[in-house]
């Protein structure tokens, strides 16, 4: 057997356990949840954005809220912004890919609403210029990166930074917090 394999699941782990072990980061899960709650409970949205396999994870956990995790419910207005191609790709070309979620932060967030940012560097150009946008709406913003966190510490309202330099145990970290975030949600608004 090849013993990479083992490797990897054992530093996914290591990554996991960190997080167990990372209490502030636990505080800020749940404040993250609160917020979620009052959001939705408000009649506002939750949006999301990322690049690549981030882009990926903001579409499950935006799924995951707007659909259903556990229970038979009512949806919740959650939606990752790159599912649009047709408006991200006419920005990316007339304006540049800098702009295009900040542009659709502007076309469908309102003060009140929150914007999940998902980024493992922190410093991803687009990604912060969304971030820009969100705060000029008056939106909160949810961070989430990995350990240097970039940019991130200094512009988001709620920073969930994961205690690790690996893109790949980042990335599945953030999918297993963002997965809590939206169990503690869903059970907190629909009673279970």
């Amino acid at each position: 057997m090849n013993n990479r394999i083992k490797e990897v699941v054992r530093e996914s782990i290591a990554a996991k356990q960190a997080l167990l072990a990372d209490e502030e980061l636990l505080e800020v899960v749940q404040q993250v949840v609160d917020a979620c709650v009052e959001a939705f409970r408000s009649g506002r949205k939750v949006l999301f954005c990322g690049n690549g396999g981030s882009a990926a994870d903001a579409q499950h956990l935006a799924g995951e809220l707007s659909g259903r995790f556990y229970l038979d419910r009512e949806p919740l207005f959650a939606e990752a912004m790159h599912v649009n191609t047709s408006f991200l790709t006419a920005v990316a070309n007339d304006y540049s890919f800098e702009e295009a979620y900040a542009r659709m932060v502007r076309a469908a967030g309102r003060e009140g609403d929150l914007l999940f940012a998902l980024s493992t560097s922190g410093n991803s150009s687009n990604i912060l210029s969304a971030i820009d946008s969100a705060h000029r709406m008056g939106m909160a913003v949810v961070g989430m990166t990995g350990r240097k966190g970039g940019r991130f510490p200094e512009v988001c309202d709620y920073l969930l930074r994961v205690p690790s330099d690996n893109t790949p145990r980042i990335q599945e970290c953030h999918i297993l917090l963002g997965h809590i975030i939206c169990e503690l949600v869903e059970a907190a608004i629909f009673g279970q």
